[in-house]
């Protein structure tokens, strides 16, 4: 294509305004629902610009960009309307059609008129290509949209060309971290490190982040982890131009990951049963209800099928209620048109620390507010801040009371509770009872500093193989450690905690000690020796789900106990495996006929 034909098949896109709309979801990992949609444009299927890269590439060459732009929103603004699409629209514009002194000012204003669609469900994310000079003049732009009721994204943090100032001065609302630096995060550290700086500098302002290039679970799960709540991605789902408004297909991706939670840590004990109502009931029968149960603060509002879609609050709708003519304006309304639709649902399997972590990280929200339940997207009742905030307490002084003094991991009595419940709910699991060889010896010839050294750094190494929505590190006492580990992969995490256990040796060690490959010291009858460097070894017990005809925890930690010290008798790294098969009324085989040996190192 020539560059006088490129020119002429642009003017006839913005002639026949033959734009494509694509619109890719946004996701919530903690309410377990779609949020919002990235609008996403596309030229004629047929035609040379039809991909974005070329089409807004052309546009900015031949001084367009501002028109294919205000064409791009008016479609999006008007398919995403015609679609129903739930949550809120995030609009792509490049800072400097902002700065043109031919911008034409209210034209996404009117396309948001023409179809209903309020300004405080749209976003406009800020795309960078080019640099940009006139911060002020930006500033300027952006709050006038402000001011009109958009929300202000930053799109692609970390590759633009002064994206960090933009945020500074802009103080958008949402934040988008660049795929660049999502791609393959699960194994990278400097790439955790940079979005755990991002997560820090989103806490002092106030911002939103958003994860997008989202293309394998395991990213999923790592950002999961570190506090990123809102997700974008191909693994979640892919642009389309008539997307499902079904959230299911996303509440299953993101059930994937789903932690076999702790049932004393979820949100089931604190829901209250308060039944929703309907989008249909007038305003007069919601202010009535609110003023036969004075002890409500909020009523979720529900659609036909019974998901939420909004939610009322007891004192708001009062004080609207009291201005003049109040009543005859809104009283045989339905509640729907006087709804607040920036709400907060949370999927009722949640642990208390994600929802924790969510609700303190909400600006706005307030102690004494409620939230929406869910159940796989179905209301399923109410829960109070206040009431997640004193539990979550609750749970971290326990903790602290029974964790280890030296490590603060969980000590003994976590340990048996959490042993019991894998019992009490036939779960499948691998027991790993972890010691250090020759730490004594170790310990006495070193010295307790160095001796505390090794222990935090295999206490640290310990938390590290675990997957935290699913696993389970505790210290015994002394060199002992107990992993119970429900991830599949439990031989690979153990092989990479020796690796790295014996890396953190290594520059423990004095060099003499080093090349010879092992030291002298005392033994525990008080006579020097020859002991081997230190090592690890590991017994461990499956279990395969299903009921055990255990007395409880201790007798399991018996078993690991006694898989440990079978291990010991080979030297270096070795692990040793005991069977435990689930047989309802059946005592268990006796040790010699569950184990089976095996060395690794």
């Amino acid at each position: 294509m020539t560059v006088i034909e490129q020119r002429n098949a642009l003017l006839q896109i913005l002639a026949n305004q033959a734009i494509s709309v694509l619109f890719q979801p946004i996701a919530s990992t903690v309410e377990r629902r779609i949020v919002g949609y990235e609008a996403l444009s596309r030229g004629p299927s047929n035609s040379p610009l039809h991909s974005p890269l070329t089409l807004f590439a052309a546009a900015r060459h031949w001084g367009m960009l501002s028109e294919l732009e205000a064409l791009c929103r008016k479609q999006a603004i008007r398919r995403f309307v015609e679609l129903k699409l739930p949550g809120r629209l995030f609009l792509n514009v490049s800072p400097e059609t902002l700065l043109e002194h031919q911008h034409t000012r209210g034209l996404t204003l009117k396309a948001l008129e023409e179809t209903a669609l309020p300004p405080s469900r749209v976003v406009i994310e800020l795309t960078e290509q080019s640099p940009i000079d006139n911060f002020d003049l930006l500033h300027a732009a952006l709050q006038h949209y402000r001011t009109m009721g958009f929300s202000i994204a930053l799109d692609d943090l970390g590759a633009g060309y002064s994206s960090l100032r933009l945020w500074s001065q802009l103080q958008p609302e949402f934040v988008k971290i660049d795929r660049h630096f999502i791609d393959g995060i699960h194994l990278d550290s400097v790439k955790r490190e940079f979005v755990g700086s991002i997560l820090n500098m989103a806490k002092a302002s106030q911002a939103h982040i958003i994860a997008e290039g989202i293309e394998r679970p395991e990213e999923l799960g790592v950002l999961e982890d570190m506090g990123v709540d809102w997700v974008q991605g191909y693994w979640l789902g892919r642009p389309e131009a008539k997307p499902s408004t079904s959230h299911s297909e996303i509440i299953q991706r993101l059930a994937q990951r789903d932690p076999r939670a702790d049932p004393e840590a979820t949100l089931h004990g604190l829901r209250l049963d308060v039944p929703g109502i309907s989008r249909r009931e007038t305003v007069a029968q919601v202010l009535a209800r609110f003023q036969q149960q004075a002890s409500l603060n909020s009523l979720a509002v529900l659609d036909e099928a019974g998901r939420p879609i909004g939610t009322v609050h007891g004192y708001q709708l009062s004080q609207t209620m009291l201005k003049p003519f109040a009543h005859e304006l809104y009283a045989r309304k339905p509640i729907e048109q006087l709804m607040d639709r920036d709400y907060l649902v949370v999927d009722i399997r949640q642990s208390l620390q994600r929802v924790s972590r969510l609700l303190t990280s909400r600006a706005r929200q307030r102690l004494e507010e409620d939230f929406i339940l869910v159940d796989q997207g179905a209301y399923a009742g109410l829960g109070r801040v206040i009431d997640v905030l004193r539990q979550i307490t609750e749970l971290k002084v326990r903790q602290a009371r029974h964790a280890n003094p030296l490590t603060l991991l969980p000590g003994n009595v976590p340990i048996q509770e959490c042993i019991n419940r894998i019992l009490a709910n036939g779960q499948a699991a691998s027991l790993c009872y972890v010691d250090v060889d020759s730490f004594k010896p170790f310990n006495d010839l070193y010295g307790y500093g160095k001796g505390d050294e090794i222990l935090l750094g295999l206490a640290q190494i310990l938390r590290d193989a675990c997957d935290a929505r699913c696993d389970f590190v505790g210290h015994i006492g002394g060199d002992d450690f107990m992993l119970v580990l429900r991830s599949s992969d439990w031989r690979s995490r153990l092989s990479s905690v020796n690796d790295r256990f014996q890396a953190l040796c290594r520059g423990l060690y004095r060099e003499e000690h080093i090349a010879a490959g092992f030291f002298h010291a005392p033994d525990r009858k008080g006579e020097w020796r020859e002991h081997e460097l230190l090592s690890l070894s590991v017994g461990v017990v499956h279990l395969h789900g299903g009921p055990y005809s255990l007395s409880g925890g201790a007798h399991l930690a018996e078993l690991a106990s006694h898989a440990k010290h079978q291990a010991k008798q080979a030297a270096g790294f070795s692990v040793y495996e005991l069977q435990l098969p689930a047989e309802q009324g059946t005592e268990p085989l006796s040790a010699s006929e569950q184990v089976t040996h095996s060395f690794c190192g």
